[in-house]
């Protein structure tokens, strides 16, 4: 059965998060309902990360394996034909190995979390990021980032439900943007790692909104990372603002 790879875009607000579910609306079940037009089988889709409600993804990968041989453009087609009006596209299809696996074969992921700062409510970007209306510190805010870079026990930033076998996890990057909108400014949160802990991104921009905004400091960044303890982190950021943005593999399945 020949082994497809696919790289996918959705707004995540309608669903209950990529996993398959019973009785909600899903991305993965939008995608493998698409393939049910196409195949006699329905296969299965495994993904690179399993994103939850309301977030959002520019470069979600996954694979399936098909019953029969597929031109990868003629197959995105059909697919983005049989999506429509869910939220999601197909952006690119590849033939691959058939050991290569979306989840286990990568090597990286990147997220981006968006956070508006504004008087005025969002608009067009509503459901797309964070609102909050004060105004905040992107110095202080890199400060407190900077100390959760590297090698960490990430308890603190970790969901009581997180599945994973170990808190301890290597962020490669965290970096902050600012950039000025209409009547605003928005501030980018850059995060990159191998892997992820349940709600550790989400955990971090909340925790560093803090710091932002002049509750916290830089030092009680550190504070609550070495506390090792759920309770020593700072809110959640809500799910709108968070997208799953790129996966690394060793080789790029979609290169031209």
């Amino acid at each position: 059965m020949p082994r497809y790879a696919f790289r996918i875009e959705y707004d995540g607000a309608p669903f209950a998060g990529w996993q398959r579910q019973k009785d909600q609306p899903s991305v993965q079940g939008a995608v493998e309902a698409a393939l049910a037009r196409l195949e006699r089988d329905v296969p299965s889709i495994a993904a690179a990360g399993r994103t939850d409600a309301g977030v959002h993804a520019t470069g979600q990968v996954a694979h399936a394996d098909l019953s029969q041989n597929w031109d990868p453009f003629r197959l995105s087609e059909a697919l983005n034909h049989h999506l429509k009006p869910a939220p999601v596209a197909i952006t690119a299809c590849a033939e691959v190995a058939d050991d290569w696996h979306a989840r286990f074969t990568a090597r990286g992921r990147r997220y981006l979390y968006r956070v508006t700062s504004r008087r005025a409510p969002l608009v067009h970007d509503r459901g797309k990021a964070w609102w909050v209306r004060q105004t905040l510190d992107p110095v202080a805010m890199q400060a407190g980032a900077d100390r959760l870079l590297g090698q960490h026990d990430f308890t603190t930033f970790r969901s009581v439900q997180c599945q994973a076998d170990s808190p301890v996890k290597t962020l490669d990057r965290l970096e902050v943007e600012s950039r000025p909108v209409p009547g605003g400014t928005e501030y980018l949160f850059h995060v990159a790692a191998r892997s992820f802990l349940h709600n550790q991104v989400r955990s971090f921009v909340g925790t560093l909104e803090r710091v932002g905004r002049g509750a916290w400091s830089p030092d009680d960044v550190t504070r609550a990372l070495e506390a090792r303890d759920r309770a020593a982190c700072g809110p959640v950021a809500p799910p709108e603002g968070l997208y799953l943005t790129h996966v690394t593999y060793p080789q790029d399945p979609f290169a031209d």
